[in-house]
């Protein structure tokens, strides 16, 4: 009798499990680090020397498949085939915001990475994107995301991931035209628009966009700016909590503003100033020399 006791409460519990959804509570400090698939041993190792983390680390890989799934439809081939952005996430303060920093990133800047993360709903995280050689980087937010929502239990929508890797890729691909900076403000301006603004048409939006863009003295093509607007149109139909991107996109200024504020970063400036004006001095009298010479 004490057998099938057993038997029926083992089977409960574990049914328990099946229909209990799992609640994963992170904290502040914890780490999860992504790795691609198609890494070499001592890729691998490397890149996790360079994050400064160990094999205790909770890991996870990202597969090129993955990676097509979310960006197949505005990169195709040009993914690649093989799967080497690797990532590390680190769960922040609340109120931190966003925080990125990137190596062996040619094609999405920090601020790019910080936009889309808050499109797809991620919050107060410092955020590590590397790869072993020069890569675009366009792959690191599938790891990322991935990774978020395996620490936090937070489940992300595929249409809000979907939205957020379009975002990645079209100011990835506008900041071939404008400029990355001019790209990176750009959305980042309608977003704090859009969050403070009653936009209900298409034409609205189209009219914010226009605005924000003529403020910034950017000019979109008209191809330009229907992909703006098919784009936030999307954004918009997502449950999406605008006033949290707006409280997100506040403490990414913020946490921008305290670099360039803080005591080691100013003294750089100063230095690297001091240099030119030296170099400068230099060029001047050694020309001048030249010139009394050749006379």
């Amino acid at each position: 009798m004490k057998r099938v006791n057993i038997r029926i409460v083992s089977a409960l519990a574990a049914l328990m499990l099946v229909l209990t959804p799992m609640s994963v509570s992170a904290a502040e400090g914890d780490v999860i680090v992504t790795l691609g698939e198609d890494l070499s041993e001592q890729q691998r190792n490397s890149l996790l020397e360079e994050m400064q983390v160990d094999d205790s680390a909770e890991i996870i890989t990202v597969s090129n498949e993955e990676e097509y799934e979310y960006l197949g439809e505005y990169l195709g081939d040009e993914i690649g085939s093989n799967a080497l952005s690797s990532s590390k996430i680190t769960i922040a303060s609340e109120g931190d915001g966003i925080s990125v920093e990137t190596n062996n990133i040619t094609k999405v800047s920090e601020g790019m990475y910080a936009n889309a993360l808050v499109t797809a709903g991620v919050e107060d995280a410092e955020v590590y994107v590397t790869a072993p050689t020069a890569v675009s980087g366009t792959a690191g937010l599938t790891g990322l995301i991935k990774a978020y929502e395996t620490q936090t239990g937070t489940n992300i929508s595929e249409e809000q991931k979907q939205v957020a890797n379009e975002e990645m890729v079209k100011t990835s691909e506008l900041g071939e035209s404008i400029g990355t900076e001019e790209a990176t403000e750009l959305i980042t301006r309608i977003k704090e628009e859009i969050s403070n603004q009653n936009i209900e048409t298409e034409e609205d939006l189209r009219n914010l966009i226009e605005q924000v863009a003529g403020d910034l003295g950017v000019s979109l093509t008209e191809e330009e700016m229907n992909g703006l607007v098919s784009l936030f149109e999307r954004m918009q139909n997502l449950n999406i909590d605008w006033d949290q991107v707006q409280s997100q996109i506040s403490d990414i200024r913020n946490n921008l503003d305290e670099f360039l504020n803080r005591e080691d970063t100013q003294s750089f400036i100063s230095s690297f100033l001091d240099f030119i004006n030296q170099l400068i001095d230099s060029l001047s009298g050694w020309f001048g020399g030249n010139e009394e010479n050749a006379s």
